[in-house]
């Protein structure tokens, strides 16, 4: 997964409604209901299917810190759907999107200006064409980069551009070295 994907997906995790399950056999529950067998549940989490009957069974309560890891985003990567699913439509209708980012900007702008790319702390919000386009793109399996194309675009026309009132003839927006990228809808 790229850094558009990862923060769509923690944007989603701020969905919930109702909190996952939080021991551990509650978690292994969860995820026999979601992929039906031991044996995909043990290569989901990249254990053997002995190990997840243990944890199923409540004899094994402590897994090491990176199956415990792996057991949370299997687990919070499959809770409630339909509440995200609702909060992406209702984003992608009137709510829009807001990018936080630190990242370096480039652009492509008229002759005696500079074109240099600089590092920017913006948090702006998108309009709800971008966040649908962004989901579109995210759901048809569209690359880190095509998804950055889509948000450098909105951040063009919203702030650099501020909706056509300026710097109209600033022609292209990327966005290179990212810091740090959090989405909000």
């Amino acid at each position: 997964m790229g850094e558009i994907d990862d923060a769509i997906e923690r944007a989603d995790r701020e969905a919930f409604t109702k909190e996952p399950p939080k021991t551990l056999q509650g978690r292994i529950n969860f995820l026999m209901k979601q992929l039906k067998t031991t044996k995909a549940v043990a290569a989901e989490l990249g254990v053997s299917q002995r190990s997840v009957e243990r944890y199923r069974k409540g004899e094994r309560k402590h897994p090491p810190k990176d199956i415990a890891a792996k057991i949370d985003s299997a687990v919070r990567s499959r809770w409630q759907p339909l509440v995200r699913k609702r909060r992406r439509k209702q984003a992608a209708a009137t709510g829009g999107v807001t990018v936080e980012t630190r990242a370096r900007f480039g652009y492509t702008a008229p002759v005696g200006t500079t074109d240099d790319g600089r590092f920017r702390r913006l948090t702006v919000h998108l309009p709800p064409v971008y966040a649908q386009r962004l989901f579109d793109a995210r759901d048809t399996g569209a690359s880190d980069q095509q998804m950055r194309e889509i948000i450098a675009e909105g951040l063009k026309d919203v702030y650099f551009q501020d909706g056509g009132g300026r710097a109209m003839g600033l022609s292209d927006v990327a966005i290179n070295d990212i810091d740090y990228l959090d989405l909000d809808y």
